[in-house]
């Protein structure tokens, strides 16, 4: 795309800008020379003293957003395929370690720089507040408790930097995440750091006042709710409600109780409500862009999930997995590895699980497909009502797609995949996209591929049976250069083939109440959502300066005191009702369109597959449905008794430029990852896929 480095210098220079700010902010020469400045040219009886944080830490991030939406649709529109070859070598696995997973030096060079910014801005606010500690003592206080004190303050200050981030990794639909080529998945670890250093920054505050507070006997704080500061009780609600979240959320507990995980998360609005009341306006305009861009997302997200998406068939493996199949518009385009939301109200009303989708938007135009293992209470209650003779219709909805902007994946000379057990449904789309790209594109020379699948039993092959879709499209895969290598770890020989259950599908009947799978904003969603974040921003300036000059202000000249609480009020209720209005009117104009163009959409009939997991070990003699199958079942090589040979494999191959994509239990992954970031593995270029880092 024309221009392509002009827009990303652009949005460089504004983020640089914008950590600049973050540097300067804890600093003398910020406090002391540049605030009376900034509040003389930019404070007003409209915004009274934030006026200086709005323009200098709402509106860049805010800037970014709109303009990195409109980016986004330009790519898009052109098929603009950006070229990341010299990336490589800064992803490459650099630390390989729990807690933190596998990080690569881009990760970790930026993480350094963050716990950089942290340290300089702890550093700098002691500085300051010890040079002047005298004027905040009060009588009969000693100066290391009034230090103390301090210090406790300060980390919350720190903590609040934390924040100022931890909404962009999870805001999933956002145009911020994918203009630094990430994922709301891939994202999510940054989410935890954060999340798990500004509680322990909070909870040092927190214990840190409670301790200066039974010192100096001042206990009775805690409950104070100024009507000319900020709330302490507030902070004490919030701290509470903090704690819980945080002791849920460590992985040994998510995994072994993951809907006490689940439930206690939701506590995050009470946690805001209460926090903000704590930080007051000023904090509240340092962090508003990751909040407000936050909320944006999460309304869409409500508002698409309260239809009901046309389920139109599923197929049922042996060894406990199912593929949900859904109708979607055509119009719909979506990555490699992407991932839809699924929630059954039948199972669970409240409960949202994210799973991977395994079918192309370019084989299969009307159509969406995701994989799902039956492991966890919830899936193992859904593979039992789809066993049901009786059933004829399931609710589903449905949140997303989410996805890559773009998957570079073939810019690699050849690739190596390697899947534990479920782990191959990613890579399933990914076999799908370069089957369609080899089939139709000339110019695209077909890389050479090696699956490396890892299974528990002979009947966990019916996996591969999900390599090509149901839709009936007549495929080609002469081009197609696939290897496939299959382990079984826990059976030493062929089963009887008698043995074997064939793969069940059910077809549903259509119901009027449902509708097919459509972007929440229509065909130019990135567009849509430019004009729902910069006019409820916009909305939101206009009406907060109106309220201020016309509400808060008149108390304020007349000498009264305005209560401190009303004014956060005031700030939140604000940018709630601006986002409700903004999202909602460009929601229902485009939902207008999408209910016109699903109208349109035809029912998609499919043909009953007639594979069993014996025809991938009875080898090519066995007459066959197809010939792509066919095709398949001939480049597969199934291995008894055996495991992976991963270092072995990797070290072979041949070639100056190996994409290795790995996506499996976490132990798999970092092992690989560890092989990748070997000095005699350089021409290797690892990529994990995965939920669980």
């Amino acid at each position: 795309m024309k221009f392509q480095a002009t827009w990303q210098i652009f949005f460089l220079v504004v983020f640089v800008g914008y950590i600049f700010m973050w540097t300067m902010l804890p600093t003398k020469v910020y406090n002391n020379s540049w605030t009376p400045i900034l509040a003389e040219s930019l404070n007003s009886t409209y915004f009274r003293e934030q006026g200086t944080n709005l323009l200098l830490f709402s509106f860049p991030i805010m800037l970014i957003a709109v303009l990195g939406c409109v980016y986004l649709h330009l790519m898009k529109k052109s098929n603009y395929q950006s070229d990341r070859s010299y990336l490589h070598p800064l992803r490459r696995p650099a630390l390989v370690m729990a807690p933190l997973g596998i990080v690569n030096a881009v990760e970790l060079t930026f993480a350094a720089m963050f716990l950089a910014l942290l340290i300089w801005s702890l550093a700098n606010y002691l500085h300051i507040s010890f040079g002047h500690i005298h004027m905040y003592m009060i009588p009969g206080e000693k100066v290391w408790q009034e230090k103390f004190r301090s210090i406790s303050l300060r980390l919350a200050y720190i903590g609040n930097t934390c924040w100022a981030f931890l909404f962009f990794p999870v805001a999933r639909g956002s145009s911020l995440l994918p203009l630094f080529g990430l994922t709301s998945e891939s994202s999510i670890k940054y989410h935890i750091w954060l999340g798990h250093i500004s509680n322990s920054l909070f909870a040092a505050h927190a214990i840190g006042y409670i301790i200066f507070w039974a010192m100096t006997d001042q206990m009775i704080l805690m409950l104070e709710w100024s009507s000319t500061y900020l709330s302490n009780v507030a902070g004490v609600i919030a701290f509470v409600v903090s704690l819980g979240m945080w002791v849920t959320s460590f992985d040994r507990v998510r995994r072994k109780a993951f809907e006490v995980f689940f439930y206690t998360h939701h506590l995050y609005t009470i946690f805001m409500f209460f926090y903000m009341l704590h930080v007051g306006v000023e904090y509240m305009c340092l962090i508003l862009p990751g909040i407000f861009l936050f909320l944006i997302d999460r309304y869409l997200r409500f508002l698409q999930s309260r239809h009901k998406s046309r389920l139109v068939s599923s197929r049922l493996l042996p060894n406990g997995t199912l593929e949900l199949t859904f109708a979607k518009n055509p119009d719909l385009r979506y990555s490699p590895a992407s991932i839809l939301f699924v929630r059954v109200p039948s199972v669970c009303k409240l409960q949202w699980h994210p799973f991977t989708m395994i079918s192309n938007s370019n084989l299969e135009r009307n159509t969406l497909s995701v994989a799902i293992k039956s492991e966890g209470s919830w899936t193992q209650k859904l593979y039992s009502q789809l066993s049901s003779s009786s059933l004829d219709h399931l609710e589903v909805s449905t949140e997303g797609p989410y996805g890559p902007a773009s998957f570079n994946f073939l810019s690699h000379e050849s690739l190596v995949m390697i899947s534990g057990g479920s782990g191959i449904a990613p890579f399933i789309s990914m076999i799908r996209e370069i089957i369609h790209l080899t089939a139709t594109e000339s110019t695209i020379k077909a890389s050479k591929i090696l699956l490396i699948s890892a299974f528990k039993n002979a009947t966990d092959l019916t996996m591969l049976d999900l390599l090509l879709p149901l839709s009936g499209t007549p495929l080609n895969l002469s081009e197609l250069q696939l290897e496939i290598e299959a382990y079984i770890t826990r059976e030493t020989k062929k089963p009887l083939e008698d043995s074997k259950k064939q793969i069940q599908t059910k077809l549903f009947r259509p119901n009027p109440m449902d509708a097919p799978i459509s972007a929440i904003l229509g065909k130019n969603s990135c567009l849509c959502l430019a004009t729902i974040i910069s006019s409820s921003f916009v909305l939101f300036l206009i009406t907060l300066g109106l309220v201020t000059r016309y509400h808060i202000y008149p108390v304020e000249r007349r000498g009264e005191n305005y209560h401190y609480s009303f004014k956060i009020l005031w700030y939140m209720f604000l940018v709630c009702a601006c986002i409700f209005v903004a999202a909602s009117v460009v929601f229902l104009r485009q939902k207008r369109k999408i209910s016109a163009e699903g109208k349109q959409i035809q029912n998609v009939e499919f043909a009953t597959p007639k594979m069993s997991p014996a025809s991938w070990l009875c080898g090519a003699d066995t007459e066959l449905e197809s010939l792509p199958h066919q095709s398949l079942v001939q480049s597969t090589k199934v291995h008894f008794g055996a495991r992976p040979d991963i270092k072995r494999i990797l070290v072979e191959c041949k070639g100056s430029d190996v994409g290795v994509l790995a996506c499996g239990p976490k132990s798999m992954r970092h092992d690989v990852a560890r092989i990748c970031a070997s000095a005699s593995a350089k021409n290797l270029h690892f990529e994990s896929i995965s939920f669980s880092w």
